[in-house]
């Protein structure tokens, strides 16, 4: 199973950046969670949009899925050139109005998830569970065989955090904040330190922080969570990680 990091940031991007975006693929599979600005044009470094199997949405927010406003005029100039299948995306019903507005004509077909939701794609499972957010957000974990990954979507700290990232391989961990922001009462979003408590109390073999604060130096937060959990690194466009 290969993770390639497409978008890192959020809310917005750094000059030249992109929000969430992650490509996912094993074997002749290929999944993208999340849809931010700017990503699809770096998915198509890899892989073409309509060759997809699935996008898979943690949850409804602009930064994580405004590019499928894109991406489904891709499908659809494809399909007039070629018939072929819709484009599956996997999302949570919530908000009902942003759902709504994913799906698009003959050329994008939407499929509400919950926790009890499993997906296989190819080799790998797909399974949901929710963290806590303003807005319904889901926790996403990749099976394949033996190996584990597991990407936190946006979410707070939660004391069942630890036990939903159990043994992965590799989590891919939002941490837009930093220490002093949770003192302030900063809430939504983890801090750095918090993600790497999860990582140790889940017993993780490698900590990837993603969804960077735009105008902050990211060494921060690494240095934040190192002092934690030692096999930390931070996420960077283009990079990619094999499980």
């Amino acid at each position: 199973m290969q993770l390639t990091v497409l978008g890192c940031f959020g809310p917005y991007p750094r000059a030249g950046q992109s929000c969430s975006g992650y490509l996912v693929q094993e074997g002749d599979s290929a999944v993208l969670l999340d849809c931010g600005n700017g990503v699809l044009s770096r998915l198509r470094y890899y892989i073409e949009p309509w060759n997809l199997d699935a996008v898979v949405l943690s949850h409804l927010h602009s930064d994580h899925v405004s590019d499928m406003m894109i991406i489904r005029y891709a499908i659809m100039v494809k399909r007039y050139q070629e018939p072929g299948p819709a484009l599956k995306v996997y999302a949570p019903a919530d908000p009902q109005s942003e759902y709504d507005r994913l799906a698009y004509k003959d050329f994008v077909a939407t499929y509400p998830v919950t926790e009890d939701t499993c997906l296989r794609l190819g080799n790998m499972e797909i399974t949901f569970s929710k963290g806590a957010h303003p807005v319904l957000s889901h926790l996403i974990t990749i099976q394949s065989g033996e190996k584990k990954l597991v990407y936190s979507g946006d979410t707070e700290y939660f004391p069942e955090m630890s036990q939903r990232i159990k043994g992965a391989d590799l989590f891919l961990c939002e941490a837009n904040y930093l220490r002093e922001d949770i003192q302030k009462g900063h809430v939504n979003h983890l801090a750095a330190y918090q993600a790497a408590n999860a990582a140790l109390e889940g017993e993780v073999k490698r900590l990837v922080l993603t969804h960077h604060h735009p105008d902050r130096n990211q060494e921060h937060s690494l240095q934040e969570a190192r002092e934690i959990f030692a096999n930390t690194e931070l996420a960077v466009a283009d990079k990619q990680y094999t499980l």
